[in-house]
């Protein structure tokens, strides 16, 4: 066997050891790295909930067919808001297929104050209208 250059230990190894285990290293290995923190699921306004603040607008954007087609109204959307405040996902619950896009476009832009629950901000889904009115 060869040398390593340790001056103690059992000759041919493992007593008290593991086989193929390194000199020095940790009995029994090293723990399992704890589990990563659980995605809080976001909490719908109302209740004890308040809606957050919006602290950035964004106007929709017109299209032109729908203005042509004098197409006007209100879509309705459900939006995730993150811990940060940024809307994060979008979905239409009331549909004109032609200012949809527009809505999702300008609600994906806005920004709200952070919502906080018990001292710590939260995820939230709120029912967000877009108003499309010809003038």
């Amino acid at each position: 066997m060869d040398d390593v250059g340790v001056d103690f230990g059992v000759p041919g190894g493992v007593e008290g050891g593991v086989p193929g285990g390194v000199i020095g290293g940790i009995v029994g290995g090293l723990p399992d790295a704890p589990p990563p923190p659980k995605k809080q699921a976001p909490i719908r306004v109302g209740g004890d909930i308040q809606a957050p603040t919006k602290i950035k607008d964004s106007a929709p954007s017109y299209p032109e067919i729908a203005k042509q087609a004098r197409v006007q109204g209100i879509v309705i959307l459900e939006a995730i808001i993150d811990p940060s405040g940024n809307v994060t996902n979008v979905r239409v619950l009331r549909s004109i297929p032609l200012l949809d896009q527009a809505a999702i476009d300008a609600v994906k832009q806005w920004k709200y104050e952070p919502t906080m629950l018990n001292g710590v901000p939260v995820p939230i889904v709120m029912t967000v209208t877009v108003n499309f009115a010809l003038s």
